[in-house]
């Protein structure tokens, strides 16, 4: 780094590398940063005697997008074991903390932010936590806020945290004591080989979402929280003291994208809420989602499968009576939640989103608005907006920004969008990402054949496709019809009945159940789920033509989405491949049963 810094090359290699790693170009504001900040840094380390130290810029956090500004990779002057410092780089020249927080500052003009101590503390969490050279001890880890363009007395309040051993602060103020600090964790040897241990080591296994939400109910949080998924718990939290304390009240939206950590918050806020004694509830409108979370959250405890509803059980609420109600999947909102078996004087005609906003003091919805794969689901922003408009209510939207499925990887993120058509641009050739692998198969036999072989070493697998061949019910005294043929490959879709048939699982357990694999799984039992790899099937009802996408109802046997108009059946079926493709943590394989579709996908992937 110093060399390059000197060189005045830094700044151009790492350009180069983030457009490559990002599948974009790094903007202005970063630029800048890089070029202040790491010049900085670059200083305080020739004065401290540790030029020796290696320094990784802009090291991806892993199976996540996050970045920590610089890892500092040395032996520990004592022990000699290998000692890393996560070094976060604020140029920040003022900041005071959010009132009635202790972890959430705010930046004139920039809003609020996690406090850079905690921001710190949890990236040295999450690297123990995954990455197996560390083994899952933070002594090898510590953790640095460094402000180097503030005083102490321009970020006083920050100082009510409590430093640790994984979150230290230092401003500009006090550059002695930070280079005596990093001489207390960093020898001033050569020390490549730890840089390379940390950079080649086997990343383990994520903490799933359906495999810990147990212990994140019923016991004790599981999940750390990065960043913006921690500005949005602490948020909620103090949007609850307020809803008591001002007798105030306030709708939330959380938004992102696959994987940005929505559910992970949404249990996570479940299980602190119900651990302070309020009334708390999560709520989806996926049947499978919702059955696997109460079957594994309440599989030593009964009654917490009643924290678990549906969004269509909110009709006769009483107004307020819920403290907070989590809305997962509220893509999935539908226009009311009336249906044919309900009842007519239960019939109301108001709106889904309006119940729900009605039943809690404050109602929480956590969406992804490229995920609505039918006609009739308005979980957007917008139509959340103008429900809590018209009840006089304010609502507050937080960004999520992180990718934490598809291995963390952005360029995959992009690369999907862009193929879809559901961001500009048009698609573009996949030019690989070392975090996340893409294949193209020649066929579902070649496709299932490598899935099988990740599920032999410990993988997790599935295959699903869109839903173009017809559904039969299950052979009575038999097994399940294999519908989807393709030239001489058949397979049966997932088990349509909730409850196991001929060793198929029940539909809402086709993505946790390992005997799922043997069926082929469709948009309505993957999504809200993930696996390490995941198989798409590209069946005849979207495809391309010269130039374009074309979508085709008659290639479609959904009759749900087929019922909408020709504008609603593209929206839903590309967003229905969106989600298809974005299940996979470590990587995914491509299929289309169209040739010239087929033919763009070779043009697109090596």
């Amino acid at each position: 780094m110093y060399a390059q810094i000197e060189a005045g090359s830094l700044v151009a290699v790492l350009s180069e590398q983030y457009r490559y790693k990002l599948g974009r170009r790094a903007s202005p504001a970063e630029i800048r940063s890089w070029e202040r900040s790491l010049r900085i840094l670059a200083a305080d380390l020739m004065d401290a005697g540790l030029e020796s130290v290696e320094a990784l810029v802009e090291y991806q956090l892993p199976l996540t997008s996050k970045r920590a500004d610089v890892v500092l990779c040395g032996r520990h002057p004592k022990s000699r074991k290998p000692s890393y410092v996560v070094v976060e780089l604020k140029q920040w020249t003022s900041a005071q903390l959010l009132d009635d927080t202790d972890d959430v500052v705010t930046l004139d003009g920039f809003g609020e932010r996690l406090h850079p101590m905690e921001q710190v503390r949890r990236y040295c969490i999450h690297l123990t936590d995954f990455v197996g050279a560390l083994g899952g001890d933070p002594q090898n880890v510590s953790g640095v806020a460094y402000l180097h363009n503030a005083t102490d007395l321009d970020i006083g309040s920050l100082w009510r945290l409590p430093e640790t051993s994984l979150s230290m602060m230092f401003t500009g103020q006090k550059r002695g004591a930070f280079q005596t600090y990093l001489r207390t964790r960093l020898a001033p040897d050569p020390a490549a080989d730890v840089a390379d241990e940390l950079l080649t080591s086997a990343i383990r296994p994520s903490k799933q979402l359906m495999a810990l939400a147990a212990d994140e109910v019923q016991r004790r949080e599981q999940f750390v929280l990065l960043d913006e998924q921690q500005t949005a718990y602490a948020l909620v939290m103090r949007a609850i003291e307020r809803s008591y304390a001002q007798n105030t009240k306030e709708v939330i939206v959380i938004s992102g994208g696959p994987g940005s950590g929505k559910s992970v918050i949404a249990l996570s806020l479940l299980g602190e809420l119900s651990r302070r004694g309020m009334t708390a509830l999560h709520a989806t409108g996926s049947s499978a989602f919702t059955k696997t979370l109460r079957r594994v959250a309440g599989s030593r405890a009964p009654r917490v499968q009643g924290m678990f509803k549906y969004f269509n059980q909110f009709v006769d609420a009483a107004p307020n009576g819920i403290d907070v109600l989590l809305c997962d999947e509220a893509h999935r909102l539908r226009e009311t939640s009336a249906n044919r078996y309900t009842k007519a004087e239960m019939r109301t005609g108001k709106l889904q989103v309006a119940e729900l906003i009605d039943a809690a003091r404050v109602p929480v919805f956590m969406l992804d608005e490229h995920q609505v794969v039918r006609p009739g689901e308005i979980g957007t922003v917008q139509d959340i907006r103008v429900a809590a408009r018209a009840a006089g209510l304010e609502t507050r939207v937080i960004e999520l920004d992180g990718q934490f499925r598809c291995g963390g990887s952005r360029a995959y993120e992009n690369w999907v969008l862009r193929l879809l058509g559901l961001e500009e641009g048009g698609p573009i050739e996949w030019e690989g990402d070392e975090s996340f692998s893409l294949l193209l198969a020649q066929s579902p036999s070649p496709m299932e054949d490598r899935l099988r072989s990740y599920l032999t070493r410990g993988y997790g697998a599935r295959m699903a496709a869109g839903y173009c061949w017809r559904w039969s019910d299950p052979i009575k005294d038999g097994g399940l019809v294999p519908d989807v043929v393709i030239g001489d490959w058949q397979r049966p879709w997932n088990n349509k009945k909730d409850t196991s048939h001929a060793g198929a699982p029940g539909t809402p357990y086709w993505a946790t159940d390992p005997a799922g694999f043997e069926q082929v799984g469709c948009v309505y039992t993957a999504q809200g789920f993930e696996y390490d790899y995941a198989g798409v099937i590209m069946g005849p009802d979207l495809v391309w033509r010269t130039d374009r996408w074309v979508a085709q109802p008659d290639g479609s046997r959904d009759s749900a989405v087929k019922r909408g108009t020709v504008s609603d059946f593209d929206r839903a079926v590309r967003n229905t491949y969106k989600v298809l493709l974005t299940r996979g943590m470590r990587g995914a394989i491509v299929y289309s049963t169209d040739p010239e579709t087929q033919s763009l996908l070779e043009s697109l992937i090596p």
